[in-house]
Order: C-alpha cells, then structure tokens, then sequence
C-alpha cells in the first residue's frame, strides 16, 4: 500500500474546528502531519477604533472557555501601555479570579475533553464495584466518591444509557482501542469522577463570579484595577470564596491527582504517549502574583530540553509569519506591527480514507501551500510549546521552592522519570500538577489580600491618556493553555493596532517559511497507528495540548449587514 492522507476534522471533544491531516506509510506510521485551523477568528480588526478601556471586554470574547485570561490580557496591556500601575488589592483579587480559572479549566479538561482517550467506558460497564473500591485506595488514603455503593451506583447509571442503545454523552468513541490500559475497575473509578466533576465545576464557576459577577464572560476587571469593591469588604463574600477553593482543593487532591498518578502507572509504558514531546523548546511566562513580587510560576526558555540551564525571555524576539497561513503578509512580523488582512486560498481534492476502511473523494489541506488560519509565531525564529508543561519544566529547571517538591513527589510515586514528562503523559500529567501548584499555594494570594485590605482599601487607580500622544504596551503571562501575549498601539485616544499570541497558536502553529513544523504537528510525526478507522492515538496527543481555537468567527460589518450564511447538516 503507497502513502495515504487520512483526516480527522472536526477534532471534537474541544471546539469543531481544529483539523488534523497526516500522511501514513504502509506500515501505518506517520511521515507527514497538517494541523490548521477552519475558522478566523479576526477579534484583531473588530477592536481597531475603540476606546482602550472597551478592549478587555471584547478581547474575552475571543474564547469561551478561558475568557478571563484574554479579558485581564485586554487589560493589562492597555495598563502597561499608558502605565497605569493597579493597586496591589486589585492585582490580588485578578490572582483569586484566576485561580478559579485555572482550576476549573484543568479539571474540566482531564474529565469531559481529554480524559475518555485514556478511560473506556464500555470497559467499566465489566468492573467489579467493590474490586474498584479497593483499587482506589492504592492511589489515596481517602479516594473521592469510590465507595462500592457509589461505583455500583455509577456502574448502573451508564448500563442503563447502554441498554437503551445510547451511550449518551460517551457515545461515538473508540472503546475497545488496544491502546486502552485502564482495567475494568479503574476505567470505573474514572467514570465515577467523570460525573462527579459535572457539579464540581459548577462549584467552580461560582468561585470566579464571587468578585466577577458572573461566569463565563467576568466584567469586573477595569483598566486601573477591579470594580467589585463590596465584594472585597464583605466577610461573607470573602468566607463564600474560601469555602469554594477549599471544595475544589479538596477535588483536586482525591480525586485528580490520584486519576493521573494511576494512568501515569497504566501508561508507563505505552508507547503511543511516551517520547512525543513535540517541539522540544518551553516558553512560560511569570504568573500568579501571590504577593509583592512574588509570583507561584516564574518566566523562562528551555531549549532542546535541556533542563540545566533557563533562558530569560525577550519579547521583542517575538514574530509571526503566515507563509502557510491564510493572511496576505507571509514575512516574520513582530506583534506590535503584526497584520491580520485575510487570503483565504482554499483546499484541494484529494481520495482519503473514511471511518469506514473506503476511499472517497476529499478536500484537503494544500500540502505545498497555505493550510490554516493560525499563524506561525517563533521565538529567534524557533517554534516553542507552551500550556502546563512548559510552565512546570521551566519553574523545575529554575529549582522553585513551590514547583520542586510537587513534582519530585509525583516522579517518585509514579517510578517515572523527569524525561517522562516530555511526552503526551506528561502534558497531561504536568496540567494537573500545575493545578495541585494553584490548590496547595493559591490561598497565600487570599491571605495577603485580606492582611492588606485591614489598612489600604484602594482597589483601582485613575486612568489618565493623553490623546496628543502615542502609545504601546502589552500584557505577556499565562493562560491555562500557556503563554499568552497581546499587544496594543493607542493613538488619537483610540486602538489602532492589537495583535494576541494565543497559547494554541504557538503549538498548533502550521509550518514556516523553513517548513520547520509547530509541536501539534511534530508530536504526531513516527507515530504508529493501530488501526486508521479509528485514529485514537493522534487524538489523544492534540488532546493532550488542551487546544482552544477561536469560539466563533468574529467578523463583523459595521453597517449591521449579514455577511454569510452557512447550513451545516449535523448527520455527516
């Protein structure tokens, strides 16, 4: 059998529209892969002409999901850019907001978006409830909701979508795949946290519209500082908050950290997560300022995975280049004059394999042209993954106090070592740790707040712009997906340029001018595919990266005219 082109769109689970490509050989390795985007997000033009203190509420609308994160890069950026400094309590208040943020956004990816490609659920319908109980234990000394009764209960309510011929919410995987490793009874214990994260994350939502107003979509951020100011000095609000991280803390301890130090054991040695580090080069941002000056996560550069020396980060060596990306300007550009003018050149036809084992007419990314509607952003001309994992080698490799100790422990109980976590493992495992760093430390922000609100209630600082002048400034920190960066120009009192580096436009970055590949793709390339009707092994790599494309297309026409229109028939 020649080379052949099979297609996974839309890689579901995440948003609808990310789209991979890859080229397999006879042996169904990997020689070749394609990762693009389907949609333009286009938020850059939409903020073009606007008052700066409106940008954060429209930069949020980038995404759905890590909306805080691009609503506070919004905002800071405006800061830095007319210098403006916030209070320390409002510096504070954006941290707690954030960590809600975080840890309802590594929870909710392990159990709804990525973890069904390392849990069968079919499997579990075959586990024994009290056999699962006693598993449980050899991950936690108190396991969260894996008593016998309750397993059974878990067991009973997924047999019963089953026997109707509907597996509901866990329909159309591929259960049965050989690269499942979970038994039967730790698929169940799995499941179990599954429906138990649903309400969990509610809990979490709460926990950010305390001091946000509302989840998703916050709108108390303000340029200067924060505007929820009864909420700051009211002791139940305050009580309210800290009753909720606890909750989570509490998920996170007996419930997450437990789940990936028992798959990182089931999958110690597949081979399908392990050496795939992708790009091999780490860029992270400082973030969660827990106090004066000191930050949970601090910045750096690691290359080629050299773990015994940190870079410090410059971002003026920041460019994006759109050589196989949609946009008119092909040429390295640093964000600051960076364009988003749209060349859209379409796909080419192609046969391709179905899910069916059948050749059929297909159109497909151009292998030798543009192919996506994410740019190619480099660092010195390097590609770099971001997201948990490059936070947590960075702040490993720096020796921090906070990171070390978590990470060392989990190595230990897991037998793994710290080579393992350049892998799809890892990136898993890594986001967890990542949250536990949030769970045990998040708190010292709240301590801090309250000791400095006993003498200084300031929350927001004036916001003072020439409109004579010129300027331009931006926000670079991490998003829970990884480094994140906006940047602005302001003149005539109004934005004229704004540009954001997302975290998902580093890693699932399409070839550049070199043709040297982002990590999405580079992951994938030797990998071997057990079965090309049911490609599990790639999905769970992206999956593993946590990608967040753009929610929707941001487009607009300032006199209210439609556009376009799209039908799309839900039974292809």
């Amino acid at each position: 059998m020649s080379e052949q082109r099979i297609v996974i769109d839309p890689v579901t689970r995440i948003e609808g529209h990310l789209r991979v490509e890859v080229v397999v050989d006879e042996n169904n390795v990997v020689k070749e892969a394609y990762s693009g985007s389907t949609l333009w997000r286009g938020i850059e033009q939409v903020v073009k002409g606007r008052d700066p203190r409106d940008a954060g509420f429209f930069t949020q609308r980038i995404c759905g999901v890590c909306t805080y994160s691009h609503y506070r890069a919004g905002i800071v950026a405006v800061e830095k850019a007319l210098g403006i400094v916030p209070p320390l309590n409002a510096e504070l208040t954006r941290t707690l907001m954030n960590a809600a943020l975080y840890l309802h956004d590594h929870v909710v990816h392990f159990y709804q978006l990525h973890g069904l490609d390392w849990v069968d659920i079919v499997s579990a319908l075959e586990a024994d409830p009290r056999k699962a109980s006693e598993e449980a234990f050899k991950y936690c000394e108190t396991p969260y909701a894996t008593g016998a009764d309750k397993l059974k209960e878990v067991k009973e309510k997924v047999a019963a979508f089953a026997k109707k011929g509907n597996l509901g919410p866990f329909a159309n995987a591929y259960w049965g795949h050989s690269t499942y490793r979970f038994t039967p009874e730790q698929n169940l214990i799995v499941l179990s946290h599954y429906l138990e994260c649903l309400s969990m994350q509610r809990t979490i939502a709460q926990m950010m519209a305390i001091f946000g107003s509302k989840n998703p979509h916050p709108q108390s951020l303000t340029v200067g500082g924060v505007t929820c100011v009864m909420d700051l000095l009211s002791p139940s609000r305050l009580g309210e908050y800290l009753t909720k991280f606890k909750e989570t803390v509490d998920f996170v301890n007996r419930a997450y950290y437990p789940d990936i130090l028992m798959a990182a054991k089931a999958y110690g040695n597949e081979p399908s997560v392990l050496n795939d580090v992708g790009v091999a080069n780490f860029l992270s941002y400082d973030e969660f300022l827990v106090g004066r000056n000191d930050n949970l996560f601090q910045s750096g550069i690691v290359l080629n995975g050299d773990l015994s020396k940190v870079y410090e980060v410059d971002d003026m060596k920041i460019t994006e280049e759109a050589t196989r990306a949609w946009y008119k300007d092909d040429k390295p550009l640093h964000p600051y004059d960076g364009k988003t003018d749209p060349n859209y050149t379409g796909l080419v036809d192609m046969k391709t394999l179905d899910g069916h084992g059948k050749m059929i007419d297909t159109k497909v990314f151009d292998a030798k042209g543009k192919y996506s509607w994410i740019k190619a952003p480099r660092y010195e001309g390097k590609p770099m993954q971001v997201g948990p994992i490059a936070s947590i080698v960075v702040n490993y490799a720096r020796g921090n106090k906070r990171v070390v100790p978590i990470v060392d422990k989990f190595l230990q109980e897991t037998g793994l070592p710290i080579n393992a976590i350049f892998s799809t493992l890892g990136r898993t495992a890594t986001r967890m740790l990542e949250a536990k760093v949030v769970a045990d430390h998040g708190l010292t922000a709240f301590n801090n707040l309250i000791e400095n609100l006993k003498t200084d209630q300031e929350t927001c600082a004036k916001y003072v712009i020439d409109n004579k002048k010129e300027y331009k400034g931006y926000f670079a920190g991490n998003a829970p997906r990884g480094a994140l960066s906006h940047w602005c120009r302001i003149k005539d009192g109004v934005i004229t340029n704004w540009q954001a580096v997302v975290p998902s436009t580093w890693n699932a970055s399409p070839k550049d001018a070199n043709g040297i590949r982002g990590s999405y793709e580079e992951c994938i390339i030797g990998l071997k595919i057990a079965d090309l009707t049911q490609p599990l092994e790639i999905i769970r790599k992206i999956h593993s990266y946590d990608p967040c494309i753009a929610c929707a297309v941001h487009v607009m026409d300032t006199k209210g005219n439609k556009i376009s229109e799209y039908k799309i028939n839900p039974n292809l």
